[in-house]
């Protein structure tokens, strides 16, 4: 990811607490953004999940979930070994 241009509409789910992600998804809704993509990896899936959902449910009512997409990655470990995890995207809109 070194180098690559990540877009401002785009948040990628990692180890933070949920409550990070959903407020960082409202404060791109807040800045007039119309469509918010959530990705997340592997076992980070399910907190990309409630993410979505709370964001939907508790803070901006009237997003719609857009396109899922689910595929499989293939990542480079620091020993040398390729390993594949699967990978989901969610697209909220306003």
């Amino acid at each position: 990811m070194e180098g690559e241009e990540r877009p401002d509409n785009v948040v990628y789910v990692g180890k933070k607490g949920v409550m990070s992600y959903v407020l960082a998804v409202v404060t791109q809704f807040n800045n007039g953004t119309q469509t918010v993509v959530i990705k997340a990896r592997g076992k980070l899936i399910s907190r990309a999940v409630d993410v979505a959902e709370i964001v939907r449910n508790r803070f901006v009512l009237d997003a719609k979930v857009g396109n899922i997409v689910i595929k499989t990655e293939e990542l480079m470990s620091e020993d040398g070994n390729k390993s594949k995890v699967s990978a989901m995207e969610i697209t909220l809109s306003k």
